[in-house]
């Protein structure tokens, strides 16, 4: 090295420096890289894409490959410091002090902090070209850098930790639902509340959007003939329930196109609306939405009656209601869970008692609590612990609630206007 020009050192520095800040920048480019979207890029055909993906299957080896050619490079750079400095100032003592100096100063700015930096900013830009680099030569040092990981993974297996425990770590519901949250403006904003909206199906159960045994729209076969068949063919619905007297005697769903033809030729009657009358579907209370969800797949059905313990239905939800739980209303509002909630002046809403607490929240931006009852009826029945008369008042957690009409001993409607923190007290009438 005595004999290389000064020139030749000077240049061979500067090339080990930015082989090594690229060997640097580019590790920590690849490890940071989003997996989705590289998969995704893959998956268009890109080769470079493709490359790192298939680097990043044994991120050991990689980052065993990288380091084993940065640690050479970087080998190299106090060598050269110092025989430049040797050769600028003559004395040895003074070389090595300088060339200590400057070999930590350019190592940590030039080789490690500035890559390093602009790999983290930027990991597609560094990654994708430099997998063009590192996939043929882990191709050809594979062999050596296996037997380097053989023994390191053999000494970190001592310590309980192996190359396979990161396969094993995948997200939680809660991590998930904080990626969507900050993806920012890589997920459109509709498309991130249908992802979170998904994710919150597992926290909420049938009973919180059915349609309440009382608001359940059917056929009644014990009414005459001529009401039954004017139902039919006046009816928004699709399909309807068919019971006889209550909806504990239930027979049944019927597909209401089915019998439009029949009904508009004159030729439907009772026996033959009972000819086409299919099993009813039973599920659970208490089973979560997005379990509803995948039966609802699986069972090939759009309806189902909500069962307690006891086997007495209690209400009806449908697959359009789980549907609109991820991406809002879709309907005109002719469903059998339509929302009767009207607009009043200076801010009140007038309310329907069998109306749910969650669709108050969801379509108002409400925060009623949903740790107990699930509609407005239940909720003041809960705290008020007596069946109120028309013109009681209740405050529950900042909401003004005013009875306005009661049938067969539950609210029929109500007035429920915003006023302020939350506190619960009762207000005679």
């Amino acid at each position: 090295m005595n004999d290389l020009p000064l020139a030749v050192l000077i240049a061979a520095l500067l090339v080990c420096m930015l082989v090594s800040g690229f060997f640097s920048g580019s590790e920590t480019g690849l490890m940071t890289l989003n997996r989705y979207r590289l998969r995704h890029r893959a998956q268009q055909g890109e080769r470079g894409a493709r490359m790192a993906q298939d680097l990043l299957r044994r991120p050991d080896r990689l980052i065993g490959l990288i380091l084993l050619l940065n640690n050479v490079a970087q080998a190299l750079i106090p060598m050269l410091l110092m025989a430049i400095t040797l050769r600028a100032t003559g004395d040895a003592e003074t070389a090595i002090i300088v060339a200590t100096a400057a070999t930590a100063l350019l190592i940590f700015v030039f080789s490690e902090s500035m890559p390093k930096t602009l790999g983290a900013l930027h990991p597609e830009r560094i990654a994708i070209p430099a997998a063009y680099l590192y996939w043929p030569l882990l191709r050809v040092l594979g062999w050596f850098i296996d037997i380097v990981n053989i023994v390191g993974n053999r000494v970190l297996r001592m310590f309980g930790v192996t190359p396979e425990d990161a396969a094993q770590h995948s997200l939680s519901v809660e991590e998930l639902r904080t990626v969507v949250a900050e993806a920012g403006a890589m997920i459109p904003q509709r498309h991130q509340k249908m992802l979170l909206s998904i994710l919150d199906l597992e926290h909420s159960t049938v009973e919180d959007i059915m349609v309440p045994r009382q608001d359940i729209v059917g056929l009644d076969l014990s009414e005459p003939w001529a009401l039954v068949r004017a139902q039919i063919i006046e009816s928004e619905h699709t399909q309807l329930p068919v019971y006889h007297g209550s909806v504990d005697d239930l027979l049944g769903i019927v597909h209401l196109r089915r019998l439009m033809r029949l009904a508009a030729e004159d030729q439907l009657d009772q026996q033959t609306l009972q000819q086409f009358v299919r099993e009813p579907y039973f599920v659970p209370e208490g089973t979560p939405l997005n379990q509803q969800l995948l039966n609802f797949q699986s069972q090939r059905q759009r309806m189902g009656f909500v069962v307690d313990e006891y086997g007495d239905i209690r209400g009806l939800v449908t697959l359009d209601d789980i549907l609109e739980e991820v991406i809002g209303e879709f309907t005109s509002g002719n469903g059998q869970r339509a929302i009767n909630v009207h607009a009043e002046s200076g801010g009140s809403y007038r309310v329907g008692g069998s109306v749910t607490l969650r669709s108050l929240n969801r379509s108002l931006g409400w925060t009623l609590p949903l740790d107990g009852p699930k509609t407005v009826n239940g909720l003041v029945m809960e705290r008020l612990e007596q069946i109120p008369q028309p013109g009681r008042q209740l405050e529950i957690d900042g909401y003004l609630f005013e009875i306005t009409e009661m049938q067969a001993n539950a609210i029929k409607n109500a007035r429920i206007t915003p006023c302020g923190g939350p506190s619960v007290s009762p207000i005679a009438a």
